[in-house]
């Protein structure tokens, strides 16, 4: 099975809680409005140190390793994939994120060889939009992010 880690920003900002959430980049994406936390595959390296290199890689933003915690890992029915996602509380300007590109035959069979952001677009949302926005494999990761922070303000 595939192993997937990846990083989930938080804030709270007058009381409200934001998550931080990408939109893939790349033509298959372009028209949809779906989002994903930050996150990419891996192998031969730990989840944590994968969810860090990742996040550098698609956003251009460094996290510690000191400041994350562990939210939690699923499996995602649609890829098969053993998705592992680490939380932080930060804040950052998500208009100044910058991600890697990779190419893509575009439109297929054509021949033609495109370049494209892993990453479109970066944003923080409210967590109820964000519930509507994000790809429904990962939805558990929200729920599992206000369970943690409700227990740790009781």
């Amino acid at each position: 099975m595939k192993r997937s880690a990846g990083i989930l920003p938080f804030k709270i900002v007058d009381n409200k809680l934001f998550v931080y959430l990408e939109h893939p980049g790349g033509p298959y994406w372009q028209d949809k409005d779906l989002w994903s936390v930050c996150k990419g595959e891996y192998s031969n390296e730990k989840a944590i140190d994968a969810a860090i290199r990742e996040f550098k890689e698609e956003t251009n933003f460094e996290i510690n390793k000191k400041d994350l915690f562990f939210i939690g890992s699923e499996k995602q029915e649609s890829t098969n994939k053993l998705v592992t996602i680490f939380g932080v509380e930060t804040d950052f300007d998500a208009k100044k994120m910058s991600s890697n590109t990779f190419k893509l035959e575009w439109p297929p069979l054509s021949g033609e060889i495109h370049e494209y952001p892993e990453m479109d677009e970066g944003r923080w949302f409210l967590i109820e939009e964000a519930k509507g926005k994000i790809l429904k494999g990962q939805r558990k990761f929200l729920d599992k992010l206000i369970r943690i922070l409700n227990r740790e303000n009781k």
